[in-house]
């Protein structure tokens, strides 16, 4: 099947960046800590813009935020902020470069106590929900328990985690499997849902 023949999810549009990232990465179950911090932050950047707009920025954040090594962030200050705000490669929000900073530390914290991994797949028992939308108007901008993940992330620390960021997130990361039932992914990402 040629790919412009492909049933994708009606968000993606024609763009060949978006189109490799939902048929390559989005809803695929992510389990690396690491990983999972990184689209936090993403995500968290997202608010209020595209995310198309923040994935073809992905290259620019993942250099000019050490490849997104939280134990490097939670030791930058005011300095590295100011670096940052003068970068044009990423999306230049105070606001948003101090909370990665500040999220930097409370990952190292739940890396510490649990893994971030556990800590996030524990809210669906380490198994990928499975809604199974068939419109995109069927799915929701979040959940109860996008409510409840959020709300026990700023606990933890963590700011730019509203419960549509986190529900964006982990329909991204896999915790939920939101690929509409016809779209050529969503058989294939829900094999995946046990990791």
């Amino acid at each position: 099947m040629a790919q412009q023949e492909l049933q994708r999810c009606n968000w993606v549009g024609s763009d060949p960046i978006y189109q490799a990232y939902h048929d390559e990465e989005w809803g695929v179950p992510e389990r690396d800590s690491r990983a999972l911090w990184e689209k936090l932050v993403l995500d968290g950047f997202q608010a209020g813009l595209s995310w198309i707009t923040i994935l073809k920025k992905r290259d620019n954040f993942r250099n000019a935020f050490n490849g997104f090594d939280p134990h490097v962030i939670a030791g930058w200050g005011e300095a590295e902020v100011q670096a940052l705000l003068g970068d044009p490669g990423i999306i230049r929000h105070r606001g948003k470069i101090e909370a990665t900073i500040g999220n930097a530390r409370a990952w190292i914290e739940i890396e510490a106590r649990e893994g971030f991994d556990q800590f996030l797949w524990r809210y669906v028992d380490g198994v990928a929900l499975q809604p199974r939308f068939a419109t995109q108007a069927e799915v929701p901008p979040s959940t109860t328990l996008s409510e409840q993940v959020s709300k026990d992330l700023r606990k933890a620390g963590f700011r730019f985690v509203g419960p549509t960021i986190v529900y964006a997130f982990m329909e991204a990361c896999g915790l939920v499997n939101d690929h509409l039932v016809g779209c050529h992914c969503h058989d294939r990402v829900a094999a995946m849902k046990a990791g």
